[in-house]
């Protein structure tokens, strides 16, 4: 997030950089083929020092980051998450480097470079050395100091890193502002919930750390001593709560942004709830923050979350009084999938008050009586919720109406409510009262959920993928107890039902290994939080994400502007930080034509993570409005506006940009590595900024980078120019008949491209004539003719619904299993794509969801379905009438 201050600074004149000498080596290097804009002339580079400290006596592995001139600035420290290093979070450090803060990376004991083994953010160990680089933070004469030895600093990370923010502002009291992300309160409750192992998640995290060998032995055999047994001990519990934020709750003092996962079953949303209450509690303004994914998977929503985080420490660090940091609580809602892409939809919801997990409750009465069920001998087969590391694909296909969560029969009784009058919104944890008996004075080991079930039965599904483990112990049975069930946000529609069902197995879990019955009462209803006071917002992003700085902004701006002689450059747009690509009524004439226009009031918008396709008839405009978009020529009116900056000629944010236009020129004697390296030597920048590995990845070029270029094919020279554009990894990447000349292999490959640099998170721009490929890997399109829109939007959208279906999946289908899929009830036909990563599919009766259901049950690596009509039929219907 660009703070007031750094847009500032950006309005201000800037000293010519070396925009034109390199543009001149890049025409004699690439023949003006594959292009990616450089300008100096913008906010100051970062620079980075990587060097090995000690600050516990253990070799830590750093990278300071830090931009422009000698002022003094706070400091943040940004930690990573378990298995990762500090290599993880280097863009989010880049851009808060940027924006004017001192930013400090580690490695963590046992992961990357650094040395030492894992101990699980032990006060002694990893704590201990954050202090000690909060220590070299207060010797930098670049960081604001609070007092001699007290920098003004802040920390943040996700997960481990999240965990050891929270552990330092208790162990430190020089931390000055935090911003933990999907991490732990207490790490014992985490993988022993209420007295049951976490066994799946907890194996998980030994491997991801290395094996156990990697840990400090204590800790290595505590897990498997718990891992044999099935069942923590006291000693566990004590060993990892001691290492847990919340030991040191009453010492948490400082403004925290706490930003949870809705999708995780390992550090679940009442990790976030036990903080914010213990630090509201210590008189410190806490904001909290439910995000989409989680440790489960699905969309973390990266760019808003450092935003927020960016705003946090504005405010805080700052002392930016005027930055907003957004309500004190803020929840991203779903409302299904977007069948071109399968992304979410989301929208945010808020409430100026934290309304906790048990605002607004609703009772729901449920069926009485008692139900009976056993626990198998050794467990298994096991209920199915939550998959670590799958339950956000999961979570997607269950907004689709479809349930994936598996119980089996005579393993678990349930409860039912009858038809809902009216729609109910659940945000928190819903409650219900029950008396528990098990056979033969045993532990009942529960595992307990909240279903919702549609109109006709037919149709279960578990929001979140998420289950509550309880141990019931012989003590505790045969009266009435209240059991809390997970906490989600999750609207069940009018006419649906609550079904509660507690399972005596879960597969992420140690169930005990005897066999025992168990009986379940139902002694009242089920209570569901409904959180009265959060509101939806009308919009994706809500106002304060971007209104308070906008003003700030506006009024900076305005004052600078009655000061000094307007600029040709139009000042950046806070509201569109973010966005790649927005064009407002874009307008260019025919030379010497008063007119005739290639370009008409041309508007729309990209966003990221989209590979939008430009279509139209040869004179539409494309080529026309891609020369404008790249600065090359200028428009008559209307303007262009990347990521909020105004395009002009050698316009610092060009930088972002990268493209490939006409064709590329290499020198054919060197090689593919070569003409890459000499490429970005030419451009000034630092060799570091290149990305060239990365590029190289996406591009998939192998071994053939030693060989001379002229040795290469049609195709192997169209993917070394679309690495070339690569190159610096570019949040931009535009692309102008990237397939011509290849052929249908190659253009499969080209694809694949494509598709891999968006799933980054960047966006790409392709315009085409081959309409059968861009349907295929573009999300979006923009159809043009004679120079207008004729139409802009999803590719589903365009070409619109019907009963062919379209199924993507993650391997190749085979042909037997296509010939299943086809012999399915309501199914017409089921034919396998030209390179057998899906399906097209005509339903005969079938619904989506019940096919859906079916492709699940055949153990079809479903990633993507929806609607399916050729793009052929739907460009020429657009175009009908328009210029060929």
């Amino acid at each position: 997030m660009e703070t007031p201050t750094a847009r500032w600074r950006r309005l201000l004149p800037r000293t010519p950089g070396r925009w034109a000498a390199a543009v001149a080596a890049l025409a004699v290097l690439v023949g003006g083929g594959t292009w990616t804009a450089v300008a100096d002339d913008g906010p100051p580079a970062v620079q980075r020092e990587d060097r090995m400290l000690r600050p516990g006596g253990v070799e830590i592995d750093t990278s300071y980051f830090t931009a422009g001139g000698s002022g003094k600035r706070p400091a943040v420290l940004i930690g990573h998450g378990f298995g990762g290093s500090k290599n993880d979070v280097r863009a989010q450090a880049e851009k808060l480097a940027a924006e004017g803060y001192a930013v400090l990376t580690w490695s963590a004991r046992g992961f990357g470079k650094s040395g030492g083994a894992i101990s699980l953010n032990d006060p002694d160990g990893e704590v201990k050395d954050v202090s000690g680089l909060i220590d070299w933070l207060a010797k930098r004469p670049e960081v604001e100091l609070d007092k001699k030895g007290d920098p003004r600093v802040g920390l943040t990370g996700a997960s481990y890193g999240g965990a050891v923010s929270l552990l330092a502002a208790g162990h430190d009291q020089r931390v000055d502002a935090i911003a933990p992300v999907i991490t732990y309160w207490n790490l014992a409750d985490a993988l022993f919930p209420d007295g049951v192992f976490k066994k799946l998640w907890a194996g998980i995290f030994v491997t991801s750390g290395g094996g156990c060998e990697k840990f400090e032995k204590k800790l290595c055999e505590m897990y498997e001593r718990v891992a044999v047994s099935g069942k923590p001990d006291a000693a566990a519990t004590e060993l990892l709560t001691e290492r847990s934020p919340s030991a040191v709750a009453d010492r948490i003092k400082v403004p925290s942004l706490l930003l949870q996962g809705q999708s995780d079953s390992l550090f679940p949303l009442g990790h976030a709830d036990a903080m914010q209450k213990a630090i509201s509690a210590n008189g410190a303004p806490v904001s909290v923050d439910w995000i989409s994914g989680g440790h489960d998977g699905g969309d973390n929503e990266t760019s808003r979350v450092e935003g927020r985080v960016g705003a946090w420490f504005d405010r805080y660090l700052k002392e930016e009084t005027g930055t907003g940091t957004g309500p004190a609580f803020r929840v991203t809602r779903t409302g299904g999938i977007d069948s071109t892409d399968g992304a979410a939809l989301k929208r945010g919801a808020s409430s100026d008050t934290y309304p906790g997990l048990r605002s607004g409750g609703r009772e729901i009465p449920l069926g009485e009586g008692t139900k009976t069920f056993r626990n198998p001998a050794g467990s298994a087969p096991p209920a199915i919720s939550a998959v670590p590391g799958v339950g956000g694909g999961l979570s997607q296909l269950s907004s689709l109406g479809v349930g994936l969560s598996l119980d089996f029969p005579g393993q678990f009784g349930r409860f039912e409510s009858a038809p809902l009058a009216t729609s109910v919104h659940v945000t928190g944890t819903p409650t219900a009262r029950v008396t528990v008996k098990a056979t033969e004075g045993r532990d009942a080991v529960l595992f307990g959920k909240v279903y919702d079930v549609s109109p006709d039965g037919r149709q279960q599904v578990l929001p979140s993928q998420l289950v509550a483990p309880y141990r019931i112990t012989p003590d505790q049975q045969g009266k009435p107890i209240e059991l809390a069930l997970p906490a989600v946000d999750h609207e069940f529609d009018a006419g649906h039902r609550m079904r509660l069902v507690f399972s005596a197995t879960d597969l992420g879990y140690a169930s005990p290994a005897e066999p025992a019955t168990y009986t379940v009462t139902a002694d009242g209803p089920l209570t569901v939080p409904t959180a009265p006071a959060v509101t939806t917002a009308a919009a994706t992003l809500p106002w304060w994400t971007w209104g308070l700085p906008a003003a700030a902004l506006v009024i900076a701006a305005a004052l600078l502007l009655t000061t000094r002689r307007r600029t040709a450059t139009p000042a950046p747009d806070p509201a569109l930080t973010d966005v790649p690509l927005q064009i407002t009524g874009l307008s260019k004439k025919y030379a010497k034509s008063v007119d005739r226009y290639a370009v008409r009031e041309l508007s729309f918008r990209v966003e990221k993570g989209q590979v939008l396709g430009l279509l139209g008839p040869n004179g539409a405009g494309k080529t026309t409005t891609l020369r404008m978009l790249m600065g090359l020529i200028t428009p008559d009116e209307g303007e262009i506006r990347v990521f909020g900056q105004a395009i002009r000629p050698g316009a610092p944010v060009l930088s972002r940009v990268g493209a490939f236009v006409e064709g590329a020129g290499f020198l054919p004697h060197l090689s593919g590595r070569a003409n890459l390296d000499l490429y970005w030597q030419a451009t000034g920048r630092p060799a570091e900024d290149a990305y060239i590995d990365e590029a190289l990845e996406i591009a998939g070029l192998g071994d053939a980078l030693a060989r001379a270029v002229r040795t290469y094919s049609q195709g192997m020279r169209q993917r070394l120019a679309i690495a070339q554009a690569m190159l610096g990894m570019p949040d931009l990447l535009i692309l102008d008949e990237p397939t011509n000349g290849l052929d249908p292999p190659q253009i499969r490959e080209m694809r694949d491209v494509m598709i891999r640099y968006a799933a980054g998170g960047r966006t790409v721009i392709v315009s085409s004539h081959l309409l059968s490929e861009v349907e295929q890997s573009c999300t979006h399109l923009v159809v043009m003719d004679r120079g207008r829109l004729v139409q802009a939007g999803p590719v589903a959208e365009i070409t619109g619904s019907g009963d062919m279906i379209l199924v993507t999946t993650a391997e190749e289908v085979s042909e037997p299993l296509a010939e299943k899929v086809a012999s399915l009830p309501g199914i017409g036909s089921a034919v396998r794509l030209d390179d057998g990563r899906g399906l097209l599919v005509r339903l005969d009766g079938a619904t989506t969801s019940r096919l859906v259901a079916e492709l699940v049950r055949l153990d079809v690596p479903v990633t993507g379905v929806g609607p399916h009509r050729r793009l052929e039929d739907a460009f020429l219907t657009l175009i009908s009438g328009g210029a060929a």
